[in-house]
């Protein structure tokens, strides 16, 4: 709610009002309470600060009601975020589930409903793991959940170690043996580490033959190896068993390059364009094709999709700097 005067709010709302919001604010929620419920029910203001003192103190249903029906689209944010917070500490799941998504509709694009639907979702995934953990400790989740973490944190040799403990225990689970492959290829991509990734691959190839990543990871350790006829089969193959796929449309399309198919290299490397407009590997590889079929105006203008994807984005720092008359950084 933008900052407003003690004075304007006597004016706007009386006292017991004004006084009730100040004791909400201060987190005094009694005196709040006492003073807010002085109010006639008609005070739309008065009515969503009330709900929302109800709310801290675990009462969520009147904020939740004000979110849905408050005129004032302001109030209605502040009330569905309090409703939410309610819901989740009373440990009420589906409504703070259902009611989040509400909310979000509503301000898709509002930094207070984002974070508050980051911090529920985190929430909720701390006690699944914690659950898991407790109930299952020795489940290849565990070992999985682990390896995750440490991938998501860079640490791909820990990750890996996990990984291989989860495969242990269940060797037939689908997609362990890719993320282990991955995992090995990204702590060191070794020659041993490549060998040891492609085994790995292979392995979840033959629990799922549709897997398209996984093909497309044995073609690119292939292609690493110096192997490019065998590399070009394995990216076919990948692009068979997922036709929209953008990064095996382009190593196909490089491979009918390398043969001076230039027509065919341009027609993969259009669609793998407008399937990820902002796939810089798409672009350059096009520019690179209309050059050889002789296509300059088309390859110019492969050229400046190029730049201005390659161009980092100025940011609001740098818009700021402009607003005041700083020089911004160099690009």
């Amino acid at each position: 709610m933008p900052a407003i005067s003690v004075l304007a709010l006597l004016i706007l709302f009386g006292q017991d009002v004004s006084r009730g919001i100040d004791a909400f604010r201060e987190g005094r929620f009694e005196d709040a309470r006492k003073d807010l419920e002085k109010a006639p029910p008609d005070n739309a203001t008065a009515r969503a600060f009330l709900a929302m003192t109800k709310a801290a103190q675990k009462d969520c249903g009147d904020a939740a009601r004000e979110f849905q029906t408050n005129g004032d689209e302001q109030l209605a944010r502040m009330s569905g975020i309090a409703a939410v917070e309610c819901f989740t500490t009373t440990k009420q799941t589906g409504d703070a589930s259902r009611l989040m998504a509400a909310v979000e509709a509503r301000f898709p694009g509002d930094p207070d409903v984002l974070y508050e639907s980051a911090k529920m979702h985190r929430k909720a995934w701390d006690r699944a793991v914690l659950g898991l953990y407790q109930r299952a400790p020795a489940s290849f989740r565990v070992n999985q959940i682990s390896a995750e973490v440490f991938e998501s944190e860079g640490k791909y040799g820990e990750a890996a170690a996990q990984y291989e403990k989860a495969i242990e225990k269940a060797p037939e689970a689908l997609n362990l043996h890719y993320r282990l492959g991955r995992c090995l290829l990204l702590a060191n991509p070794s020659a041993e580490n490549q060998a040891k990734a492609r085994g790995q691959f292979e392995s979840e190839l033959k629990l799922n033959p549709r897997d398209a990543v996984a093909t497309y990871q044995v073609a690119q350790i292939l292609a690493a190896q110096q192997k490019p006829e065998e590399a070009r089969k394995w990216f076919e193959e990948a692009l068979l068993l997922k036709p929209d796929f953008a990064e095996a449309m382009i190593a196909v399309g490089r491979s009918r390059v390398s043969e001076k198919q230039y027509a065919q290299a341009a027609q993969l490397f259009e669609k793998a364009a407008a399937l990820e407009p902002d796939n810089e590997a798409a672009h350059y590889n096009l520019m690179l094709a209309y050059r050889n079929l002789g296509r300059s105006a088309d390859a110019t203008e492969q050229k400046k999709i190029l730049d201005k994807l390659q161009k980092p984005p100025e940011g609001e720092f740098t818009e700021f700097l402009k607003k005041i008359g700083e020089k911004a950084p160099e690009q």
